[in-house]
């Protein structure tokens, strides 16, 4: 079978709800591996829905088939072991394990650190090397001398600039 027939059969089955695992060989060509058909329930593990539609382990072995023989009796006959033993048989997790904090969030706030650091490095990096230096007209004697300019030219005296300057005393008014 050569590698388009093959993918093309895998296509196929994928359209019809059949997961499809292809193993490559570099010898021996293409095979099917491993098959998953996707319309039968399948177990998870999620807070949303506690109670999965399969149980956690489908292949028993014997010791745990004769405790689920022994189920079927009655439950005071049970340890606690066997109780904890059938209730692992049908969950891989309790709902207080699914619920227990994961360390997720130390990797998120990693990222975020790393991802702000990363964009001051930018920005710094702009300012040094790609920015023109600041025009003259932004430098302390320049805005001193345009402010005085402005006192002097008595600019909107009655709610603006100059009404803050004392021009008898030649200061800012407090």
């Amino acid at each position: 079978m050569s590698s388009f027939s093959a993918l093309r059969v895998a296509g196929l089955l994928a359209r019809r709800g059949v997961a499809v695992n292809i193993s490559v060989r570099a010898a021996h060509g293409h095979e099917i591996s491993k098959q998953e058909d996707m319309s039968l329930p399948m177990y998870w593990d999620r807070k949303d829905t506690p109670l999965p539609d399969i149980p956690f382990q489908k292949a028993l072995t014997e010791d745990q088939q004769s405790l689920k023989q022994k189920e079927l009796g009655s439950w005071k006959n049970l340890s606690e072991e066997e109780k904890i033993a059938l209730y692992r048989l049908a969950f891989n997790q309790t709902f207080a394990e699914m619920k227990k904090p994961t360390q997720e969030w130390k990797t998120v706030v990693g990222g975020v650190l790393i991802f702000i650091g990363l964009t001051g490095l930018v920005v710094w990096w702009q300012r040094v090397f790609v920015l023109p230096p600041q025009p003259h007209t932004l430098k302390e004697d320049w805005l001193a001398a345009q402010a005085k300019r402005m006192i002097d030219m008595r600019i909107n005296p009655v709610e603006g600039f100059s009404s803050s300057w004392d021009y008898e005393k030649n200061q800012w008014k407090k």
